[in-house]
């Protein structure tokens, strides 16, 4: 009896629980419909709960005239998982409508009471399209003028009309390095039952960017040509052209397998039904044509290669430190564009400071505009003396989209007031000052050794340490004349020492890019690759690395002699490093011939230079 009890008590607290956690659930309710519709044609509009309730009530629809409703229906659902259950209740309160009108119509939110509270639903937009004109035509030409019946659509086949792929850009005239987007979507009025191969159009002349597309496309339905498809997005890239003037995107293909009437029907329990056939159907993409602006001329100083809409944030640690402490300078560029190829701005630290490579890091979205969000520069150093010194301001230039202009921001100077630190502290063992050396001490020591005595009866004059002296001095005077004499006839000869030097660096670079060919990272590949291109112009041209340009260099090696096939290829090997980095992938043969074409470049630049 007591157990019996005992039970019926555990049952009643169960029963608790399990009605306060369903009590619990915050209360959804919300409208669905389709985001587009066809004129003359019936859709659903539902308003979903996630409990019951009562006093429904919908507001005035524009534009569409209502059938039916509401019908009601519930369901009810319970799952276990890891011994913990869940339970979820729907109430959909459901309207048949019709559209009446042509455009884009807003449907206001409805209200419902639940538990004595009352709720609204969202706001939804509806576009109303188009009745397609294929189809009218078709259903009014089945008997003609003369009582005769418009030919169908051939049985088993996929017209041209019936599903295609369109390359769709964000923009067609743009200046260099501005991003946009390429979209291929797919437009059909088929079922598609399987994709066969996809071959999409190679981006040659720009760097790409995908964006990410959803797993789960719901199709959507839009009006084209007269005719209203079923469309869904296949691939989305963002692209950065590198060079101006025009630039094309080949075709793409890509083949489908839809599901179509075959022309026979069978006779079933149901019925007479119409059999479908799968058939396969290739498609090709559109070409697509950009016309890519020249940046303007006149770029200010400090132009970062930035293209977009940026802002500027600079920041410093601290303005007041000991010496052999470190001090970081941040720069934050935020904004659209071209962040990924920008150029750190340069901050110039004071001599006595040691400097390291800048860290960078990246918060970037992909954006059908270009990649937005945030470039964060930290730029680390330390004073190694104490003093008061000045960071001068911090510029970053870029070209404005939006004005078509060039904007220059800039960072406020900084005054540092550096005391003395604790020398122990330095953090590198071969840093040299570059001011006189300061002496601590004012008193030496005395001299605490024993004496070394020599004999009266010895003489230094005539002795053979003492025609030394005279006879060491005059061959180190004669040894370093010839030297110098050979190193001056040496000297004279700039080409050939620029040579040397050219060569022992980029031979040097390009072995590491070996190594990193071999490992198959295709990064570090194509770095060390323009870093040994970028370093042999310097040495070959004597021009400082930071001086460097595709225009100056080719100006150069015109003056040398050097044909314009040789400098064509030169900046060919140079344009496809810059834009392997960020192509979705390069294959190891690629990467391989890149690396043979740089040294016979480099092989015939030297031969040519030596003539």
């Amino acid at each position: 009896m007591i157990d019996h009890k005992l039970n019926k008590a555990v049952l009643f607290i169960l029963f608790l629980l399990f009605f306060a956690d369903v009590n619990a659930q915050s209360v959804t309710f919300r409208a669905a419909a389709p985001n587009a519709v066809v004129k003359g044609e019936q859709f659903r509009l539902q308003f979903i709960a996630n409990k019951e309730g009562r006093e429904l009530r919908i507001p005035e629809i524009k534009g569409f005239e209502i059938l039916y409703g509401p019908a009601e229906s519930s369901s009810f659902s319970q799952q276990t998982i890891n011994g913990k259950t869940t339970s979820q209740s729907s109430y959909s309160y459901t309207y048949i409508l019709v559209a009446q009108e042509e455009g884009t119509f807003t449907i206001p939110p409805a209200s419902i009471t639940i538990d004595g509270s009352n709720y609204k639903s969202n706001e939804l937009q509806i576009k109303v399209l188009p009745p397609d004109k294929k189809a009218q035509s078709q259903s009014s030409g089945d008997k003609s003028a003369g009582g005769e019946a418009s030919a169908p659509r051939a049985a088993g086949t996929v017209s041209a009309d019936d599903a295609f792929i369109r390359a769709i850009i964000s923009k067609n005239s743009i200046y260099e390095q501005e991003g946009f987007s390429v979209t291929f979507r797919l437009y059909t009025t088929l079922d598609v039952v399987n994709f066969g191969k996809i071959e999409f159009p190679e981006f040659e002349g720009f760097m790409v960017e995908e964006i990410g597309l959803p797993a789960n496309q719901q199709l959507k339905l839009e009006h084209y040509n007269g005719r209203n498809y079923y469309t869904a997005d296949l691939k989305k890239s963002l692209l950065f052209p590198q060079r101006s003037g025009k630039i094309n995107i080949p075709s793409g293909h890509i083949e489908m397998v839809f599901s179509v009437p075959s022309g026979r029907r069978v006779t079933t329990f149901f019925g007479s039904q119409e059999v479908m056939a799968d058939v396969k159907k290739a498609m090709v993409t559109n070409p697509v044509s950009i016309n890519v602006l020249p940046l303007p001329a006149g770029k200010p100083d400090g132009y970062a290669n930035a293209v977009g809409n940026f802002s500027f944030k600079p920041s410093i640690s601290t303005q007041q430190l000991r010496a052999n402490e470190a001090i970081t300078v941040t720069i934050e560029i935020s904004g659209t564009g071209n962040l990924k190829l920008i150029r750190n701005p340069q901050v110039a630290f004071p001599t006595n400071f040691e400097t390291y490579d800048p860290t960078v890091t990246n918060t970037l979205n992909t954006t059908a505009n270009g990649l937005s969000g945030t470039r964060k520069i930290e730029y680390l150093a330390i004073p190694r003396y104490e003093g008061s010194y000045t960071i001068p301001p911090v510029q970053f230039s870029y070209f404005d989209t939006g004005t078509k202009s060039y904007k220059t921001l800039s960072s406020p100077e900084y005054n540092i007031q550096v005391a003395k630190g604790d020398p122990t502290k330095t953090s590198s063992s071969n840093y040299v000052n570059q001011q006189d050396v300061k002496v601590e001490q004012d008193i030496r020591f005395l001299k605490t050794e024993t004496p070394e005595f020599q004999s009266t009866k010895e003489f230094f004059a005539g002795s053979f340490a003492y025609w030394l002296w005279y006879i060491a001095p005059a061959l180190i005077l004669f040894a370093l004349y010839l030297f110098y004499k050979k190193q001056a006839r040496e000297n004279a000869n700039i080409a050939l020492t620029k040579t040397k030097k050219a060569n022992k660096t980029a031979i040097k670079r390009l072995k590491a890019a070996k190594t990193y060919l071999k490992e198959n990272n295709k990064e570090k590949f194509y770095d060390e690759t323009l870093r040994a291109l970028w370093g042999y112009f310097s040495d070959k041209l004597s021009i400082p690395a930071a001086n460097l340009s595709r225009e100056n260099i080719e100006a150069e090696l015109s003056k040398y002699g050097i044909a314009d096939s040789l400098v064509a290829e030169f900046m060919n090997i140079l344009n496809t490093c810059e834009f392997a980095r960020y192509a979705p992938g390069e294959s190891a043969a690629a990467m391989d011939h890149l690396y043979n074409e740089t040294l016979e470049a480099i092989a015939q630049m030297e031969s040519k230079l030596k003539k």
